[in-house]
């Protein structure tokens, strides 16, 4: 195999903080590596290098057998660097055509775009991924998904030569998936180098040829997949034994917290359920199905139409998320980049943003001392790695921001705590602290709403599962007679049916 990109002792540090230490990285022609680790591991910033964001401080890049400096990133895409971000760098008010082509557009001799260029090519990348999306249509108007598969054609448009896919998966549904392993099997078969990022462990054995692990900016492994087992790549990661991936701890049972009856809100159909104080009720269903425009109804980010709210036997007037803050609800959205953070702001703005009212007294004059010793608090409950309390939020990594979303969430002290996919671009470590959380605020008596695209994660923390399909309820299991097999089957009644069961 020839080696299309290698590193050799690359170095990175932000004043006295050293992320990267003395990395060595290839990428083979025809083959996939997995780049693993923890969040604050190192990953993003060394992506960063390899597509001229960031200059290293030591060490080697080798492109094509040639020595690399990029000095930007049009640099890099120029020579055939392609990177999927998982944070979506897309501009919503802009076509689907545009951001494809963003900073590319074909032209001709005087200079004028060519439209019909720009959607015929689209048409056919986006056909490689098998979206029938128009290229014309308002990229804001998508679903995360579709934007997700947006941004991977984006990639493809540009004839790369080295790929980086970084959580590309993580709002994709399993068809949708697939289509994309398909995908990388051609790109690999054309000899393409791709390097895979992604917490989800089990595409790492299913996608990828080597997989590199980084942990605490050093590269600690590099090989053949067929040479590791999922135990050894977590201890890799980690740099210690992780079992009990998923720790339940079983609901005491205890009065209804939150009674919805017949809510209906922007696709979501007269939904009814009922959830007790110290339970977590997960909700599965496809992309579309409705459990986020449910979880933003109840929060008031989603304006109900009809039904009712109960929050502990009294009826709640929801309209905006102000009132959902006041009658105690926590929402956690799937989108912190767009929805969630401030990325322009540091921890202490973005976590105390929802619960400001706890620090202000009669005069409205905050108390900065109690605001920075409960949001200090939180940093060191979380495990959140940064570089201070006012670090900004844009320049940690994904599942770091993930935890200040959450955190965020429960400055407030809410009684209901709603989680739309709450361990999204988050690592194994990562994930697991955040189960044992739940495990702690379902013992503290929080009603927990869990919406979730990882069927191992509500089969493995949730007491209940209730399934949407359409903007419907189409199922409801137990803890114990819950399996993949009876969910998959709900998930898809809503279409046919159109029915509650």
């Amino acid at each position: 195999m020839t080696a299309l990109l290698e590193l050799r002792g690359v170095d990175k540090a932000f004043g006295s903080v050293r992320v990267l230490q003395g990395v060595d990285f290839t990428v083979e022609s025809g083959h996939v590596v997995a780049l693993a680790g923890e969040n604050g591991a190192g990953k993003s910033t060394l992506m960063k290098i390899i597509t001229g964001i960031y200059r290293r401080d030591a060490g080697s890049m080798k492109y094509r057998g040639q020595e690399a400096r990029f000095a930007n990133a049009r640099q890099s895409m120029d020579a055939g660097i392609a990177m999927i971000h998982q944070e979506l760098n897309l501009l919503p008010a802009l076509s689907v055509g545009e951001n494809i082509f963003l900073g590319r557009e074909p032209v001709d001799s005087t200079g004028r775009i060519l439209w019909g260029e720009i959607d015929r090519e689209s048409r056919h990348w986006l056909g490689q991924l098998k979206q029938n999306i128009d290229p014309r249509t308002e990229t804001g108007k998508l679903s995360i998904a579709q934007q997700q598969m947006v941004e991977i054609a984006r990639a493809l448009s540009m004839n790369a030569e080295v790929i980086i896919m970084d959580e590309p998966t993580d709002s994709l549904t399993d068809v949708e998936t697939k289509i994309l392993f398909d995908v990388v099997d051609h790109l690999r078969a054309e000899g393409k180098g791709l390097v895979f990022i992604s917490h989800r462990l089990g595409e790492i054995f299913q996608m990828c040829d080597d997989v590199a692990v980084l942990r605490d900016g050093a590269m600690v492994h590099q090989g053949p997949v067929s040479e590791i087992d999922e135990d050894t790549l977590i201890r890799h990661m980690v740099g210690r034994e992780l079992s009990d991936q998923y720790p339940f701890v079983p609901a005491v049972p205890a009065a209804v917290r939150l009674k919805v009856e017949g809510l209906v809100a922007r696709g979501v159909r007269e939904v009814s359920f009922e959830a007790r104080a110290g339970e977590v009720v997960g909700f599965a269903g496809l992309v579309g199905a409705g459990r986020t425009e449910l979880g933003k109804a109840i929060y008031g980010a989603n304006p109900a139409t009809a039904g009712t709210i109960e929050i502990d036997g009294a009826p709640m007037r929801i309209g905006t998320p102000r009132d959902g803050v006041r009658a105690g609800i926590g929402y956690v959205t799937e989108d912190r980049k767009l929805e969630g953070l401030i990325q322009s702001h540091g921890l202490r703005r973005n976590m105390s943003l929802t619960g400001l009212f706890r620090f202000s007294g009669s005069s409205g004059h905050i108390d900065k001392r109690a605001e920075r010793a409960e949001i200090t608090d939180y940093i060191n409950a979380f495990s959140i790695k940064t570089h201070g309390i006012d670090a900004v939020v844009s320049q940690l990594s994904g599942g770091n921001q993930q935890k200040v979303s959450i955190a965020k969430s429960l400055v407030p002290k809410p009684r209901i705590l709603i989680l739309d996919e709450p361990t999204r671009g988050v690592d194994v470590g990562a994930k697991r602290e955040i189960y044992t959380l739940i495990n702690e605020l379902k013992a503290q008596g929080l009603c927990i709403l869990l919406m979730s695209s990882d069927m191992p994660e509500l089969l493995g923390i949730s007491d209940r599962i209730l399934v949407m399909s359409n903007g419907l309820l189409t199922g409801s299991f137990d803890r114990g007679e819950a399996d993949q097999e009876a969910i998959m089957r709900c998930t898809v009644a809503g279409l046919t049916e159109g029915t509650v069961q």
